[in-house]
């Protein structure tokens, strides 16, 4: 009887070690970590994977502003409470972009962090023609009007902002402009951690799907070692285990895609659950919050007020 306790309070302690074990321990480069909604490991999400000091903080989502929704103002009510640089998704305010658009409908909510914002465009923002309005509202901060691409560094990152309205601008596809500019910029300004944001996703289970017309700009990413890839277009939220340009599991080399349609529009379905999809939610607004730390990286999505769906998790740098 005395033997049989003893072998199970070994067995219940091993458990209790096992169950314990942070989430954010060393794994090899490029591996990352995650938690879904209700799962019991958590972190501190101010401090990123592998590293015990915080880094730079990004903070956003896409699909956001109408002024015949008060979703917007929810998400707004979030960035209002949390540091760093703001990023925008693309379809910033519906139905067409206009610049009155901007002023009645995204200024009294998101347009509160102006100052802090570097947006991204979308195919509602070009629907006002060369998506003068976004262009207008944004100013310099949204580079060059006649592109719409950019790149900035955030602590020891290179983050790129994409333009994947890619018939406006003369396509995305392998030697097009964008697409040498962005190749170039890689190599001028070599990075061991990177991050890329534009609107349509390579990959998505939501309404629009899977599009392929940006995949020249995946490869050169995956091709520098990019970390990151951010999306909206598809009004959900969803996280990809690190995959290849053609979509196959990759988790030493592959890029971790998060498309974050969750600025407040309105919701959609998942008609099609897509490979490599890890993370799926159709029902809350919210924003992602980023640490990017040197050689690691940290995520956590944030609901709004009343919400209960969160995901967070991170990983180390290829």
């Amino acid at each position: 009887m005395t033997i049989g306790l003893a072998a199970a309070a070994l067995l219940i302690a091993g458990a209790l070690l096992l169950g314990l074990r942070s989430p954010a321990g060393p794994g090899p480069a490029g591996s990352a970590f995650a938690t879904g909604s209700g799962a019991p490991q958590t972190f501190a999400p101010s401090t990123a994977a592998g590293s015990g000091s915080a880094g730079a903080v990004l903070v956003g989502a896409g699909d956001i502003a109408a002024c015949a929704s008060d979703g917007d103002e929810a998400t707004a009510k979030l960035l209002d409470g949390i540091d760093g640089i703001v990023f925008t998704l693309g379809d910033n305010v519906y139905p067409h972009g206009t610049l009155d658009e901007f002023r009645r409908c995204y200024d009294p909510s998101w347009g509160r962090q102006l100052s802090r914002t570097k947006p991204t465009p979308g195919n509602h923002d070009y629907e006002t023609p060369g998506a003068a309005g976004y262009f207008a509202y944004f100013g310099s901060a949204a580079g060059d009007p006649t592109t719409g691409w950019y790149a900035y560094d955030a602590g020891t990152w290179r983050v790129y902002v994409l333009n994947s309205n890619c018939a406006a601008i003369g396509g995305c596809g392998a030697g097009s402009t964008q697409e040498r500019w962005l190749r170039s910029d890689l190599a001028a300004n070599p990075r061991a951690c990177v991050l890329a944001m534009w609107h349509h996703p390579r990959f998505s289970s939501g309404e629009h799907g899977d599009d392929p017309m940006t995949q020249a700009l995946w490869q050169d990413l995956n091709d520098a070692g990019a970390e990151l890839v951010l999306n909206g277009h598809d009004h959900t939220y969803e996280r990809f285990a690190a995959q290849t340009p053609s979509g196959q599991a990759d988790p030493a080399h592959g890029i971790v895609e998060m498309v974050v349609g969750t600025g407040g529009r309105s919701h959609y379905v998942f008609p099609i659950i897509r490979d490599n999809s890890l993370v799926r939610n159709d029902t809350t607004y919210g924003v992602l919050r980023l640490v990017l730390s040197d050689g690691s990286w940290s995520f956590e999505f944030m609901p709004v007020k009343g919400g209960t769906f969160t995901d967070r998790g991170g990983g180390t740098c290829h």
